[in-house]
């Protein structure tokens, strides 16, 4: 029986996928009629690769700028210094290219200067709050005038939100922001770039592309349509990620794992993902786990916390993982494993100081509370977390 319910469609106009960045920017340039462009970048790809120097010459007289001191998480500061750069270079687009964090600091731009943001603490009227009682308030934040373009160098998924995060370094919480125009318009999927990715950073956020497939999957209220495209998602995932592990090189591998998580994502921030997501953040503020990492370490642990509640959603994980022989637990870790990366909370840095704080906050965090079984004390979480240690 189909659940009655409501699919959202994002504010985005165009994916360009499997086409060189050479041919896919002008198409889009000229789709937004740009002539002021201005570039947020990873550090990497701007002083260790060519990268963006190709990009700039792409661009030619349209380039007026660029912010290339993304850090991960996007700090608050880091994302006003970067607003401040744009702010002077007055471009009608942005383009961010790299992984989450260069394209969170792109919305986070867009956010300060819809709001005419210069100082973090300013942003405190803006971030998503959960009370006590689970209720969460989405404050109003104007509409950008300046869109986006995303150009993923990773698999983390930022570009096909409306949703962008910012760490507050005091309170070590990550806060989410939330406004429609927030999703890049043009997403360009160039398999070439992500050569310069390192190894780890592919594969630990291609399991945060997994991630989001499951949790769609086995969200309280999924639907028709983010069921069949993040079944294909996970196949296309399972089997592109591992081929890449055995070849780096193999551009239609990293396509196929691009393309992937875009099929991952339609039911991002459409429904709720649960206490995998929600506790991601917490790991990340705190002791500065790369969000793939957090996927990693909680999300078999989750998925053995929820089964008693949604085992029929967990067989098709199963059967999607291609191994119908294990609960979805250990066919995610299976693949964990085969990638080479961590399961365990110890091997990430968390400690037992840390658990005793996030089974505390993750009481004000809207994706924990709306877990598909009830998390509602501390003692919940800290099952989770115990199972993950």
């Amino acid at each position: 029986m189909i659940q009655p319910g409501t699919y959202e469609y994002f504010r985005q106009e165009r994916v360009i996928f499997g086409k060189p960045l050479a041919v896919a920017l002008p198409e889009a340039l000229a789709h937004h009629d740009a002539r002021r462009v201005f570039v947020v970048a990873t550090r990497s790809l701007s002083r260790k690769t060519d990268a963006i120097t190709h990009l700039r010459k792409l661009l030619g007289n349209r380039f007026v700028g660029v912010f290339d001191d993304v850090e991960s998480h996007v700090p608050r500061a880091s994302a006003v210094a970067a607003a401040a750069v744009a702010r002077a270079a007055d471009p009608d687009l942005l383009i961010a290219i790299g992984g989450g964090s260069a394209l969170d600091t792109g919305k986070m731009v867009q956010l300060c200067l819809a709001e005419r943001i210069t100082d973090p603490l300013q942003l405190d009227a803006f971030r998503v709050r959960t009370d006590d009682s689970g209720s969460t308030t989405v404050p109003t934040i104007t509409p950008p005038t300046l869109r986006q373009i995303a150009i993923p160098t990773t698999l983390s998924g930022a570009e096909w939100s409306h949703t962008t995060g910012s760490t507050d370094p005091e309170r070590h919480i990550k806060d989410i922001y939330i406004q429609p125009d927030l999703a890049a318009p043009t997403v360009i999927l160039d398999a070439a770039l992500s050569i310069h990715t390192p190894m780890w950073v592919w594969l630990s956020s291609g399991m945060r592309a997994v991630d989001h497939a499951i949790g769609s999957l086995c969200s309280k209220h999924p639907t028709p349509f983010s069921d069949a495209t993040t079944v294909k998602a996970l196949t296309m995932l399972n089997r592109s990620l591992r081929r890449v592990v055995v070849t780096p090189d193999d551009i239609d591998a990293r396509l196929e794992s691009l393309v992937g998580v875009w099929l991952a994502s339609t039911g991002m921030m459409r429904m709720q993902y649960g206490a995998s997501h929600g506790l991601s953040w917490h790991l990340s503020a705190l002791a500065d786990v790369p969000h793939g990492d957090c996927s990693c370490v909680l999300l078999p642990s989750v998925l053995r916390f929820n089964q008693s509640v949604n085992a029929e959603r967990q067989r098709i994980v199963s059967d999607a993982l291609e191994r119908p022989d294990l609960d979805a637990a250990d066919a995610v870790l299976d693949l964990i494993q085969a990638l080479g990366r961590p399961h365990r909370l110890r091997d990430v840095g968390i400690t037992r100081a840390h658990i005793d704080t996030i089974c505390q906050e993750a009481m004000h965090n809207l994706l924990v509370r709306n877990n598909p079984r009830t998390i509602d004390q501390p003692q919940h979480v800290r099952e989770i977390l115990e199972m993950a240690w």
